[in-house]
C-alpha cells in the first residue's frame, strides 16, 4: 500500500471545523485538482462556486436542513452541473439549442461528482477535512436563487472544506464481496454479506466517537436503507425544478 491509497482509505466525514481560514493558493490547488479528473469528451460540464460570506453561509445551512458545519467550515464548496456553457460554446458556432436528453444531463452530473471527488482527494492531502452535503437538494430552487445559478446549471451537492476540530472513528465500509464482482454480478451470499456487515455497523453505531448516531445498539446499515428509502430524502420535488431549469429528461 502506498501514501496516496493509504489517504484514500483514511478518509472520514468531517463535520466540526477549527476558526482557521484556507489560504485562496490552497483553494485554487484544491479546485485545480478537481479540474484535472476525468470529463466526459472534455466537455467540462461543472461549474464550482466558493462561499465564504457568513450570512451566505447561514442561508445556505438553514436551506439545507441546519446544517451547522455548513456555518462553520471556511469555505463552503457547491459543485454544480453546468450545460450553460456548453451550450454558450456551441452558440459561438451556431444558435441553436441543445439537443437534450437524460444522457446530457448525467454526464453533467458525472463530470461534477468526478471533479468534486478530486477535489477532495487534493483537500484532504493538504491537511484538511471535508464532508459531502447533499441537503443542498432539499430547497433547490431557493439556492439556485440565492447563487444566481442561470438556466441549466443545478446544484448536485455542496462541500465542507476546513481544518479538522474532530477524529471520528473511520466508517466501516461493506465486505469486499458485496461490492466487487468478477466477470458477471453474484447474487449468490450477498444477503449473507448483508447480514455479517449489519453485525460491524451496529457496533460502529453504538461505539463510535466524533457524534452521529453513538449509543443506538440498533442501528445498522440495513435498518437505515430501510429509513432512507421510505422517507421524504428522496426528494421527489427534484424533477419539477430540474425540468424548470431547462433540462430536458427524456
Amino acid at each position: 500500500m502506498n501514501e496516496v491509497i493509504a489517504l484514500l482509505k483514511n478518509h472520514r466525514s468531517i463535520r466540526k471545523y477549527k476558526d482557521s481560514p484556507i489560504p485562496e493558493q490552497h483553494l485554487e490547488q484544491i479546485i485545480l485538482a478537481g479540474q484535472a479528473a476525468s470529463t466526459s469528451s472534455n466537455i467540462q460540464a461543472y461549474s464550482v462556486i466558493a462561499v465564504k460570506d457568513s450570512e451566505r453561509k447561514r442561508k445556505l445551512a438553514k436551506l439545507a436542513g441546519n446544517q451547522q458545519q455548513i456555518v462553520e467550515s471556511p469555505v463552503f464548496l457547491i459543485w454544480c452541473a453546468d450545460l450553460n456553457k456548453v451550450r454558450l460554446a456551441a452558440r459561438l458556432h451556431e444558435d441553436v439549442e441543445l439537443r437534450q436528453n437524460v444522457e446530457l444531463f448525467l454526464l453533467g452530473t458525472i463530470d461534477a461528482t468526478l471533479a468534486a471527488q478530486n477535489a477532495a482527494i487534493a483537500a484532504e492531502s493538504l491537511g484538511y477535512g471535508i464532508v459531502y452535503i447533499g441537503g443542498i437538494r432539499n430547497n433547490p430552487k431557493e439556492i439556485t436563487e440565492l447563487l444566481e445559478l442561470p438556466e441549466l446549471v443545478y446544484p448536485v451537492f455542496g462541500m465542507c472544506v476546513g481544518v479538522p476540530d474532530q477524529e471520528p472513528d473511520l466508517r466501516p465500509r461493506l465486505p469486499l464481496a458485496a461490492v466487487y464482482h468478477q466477470e458477471t454480478y453474484k447474487q449468490s451470499g450477498l444477503e449473507d454479506e448483508i447480514i455479517a456487515y449489519d453485525s460491524i455497523t451496529r457496533e460502529y453505531y453504538a461505539t463510535r466517537k466524533g457524534g452521529g448516531k453513538g449509543g443506538e445498539q440498533e442501528t445498522r446499515w440495513s435498518r437505515e436503507m430501510l429509513r432512507r428509502f421510505n422517507s421524504d430524502r428522496l426528494r421527489d420535488h427534484l424533477h419539477d425544478f430540474l425540468v424548470g431549469q431547462g433540462f430536458k429528461l427524456k
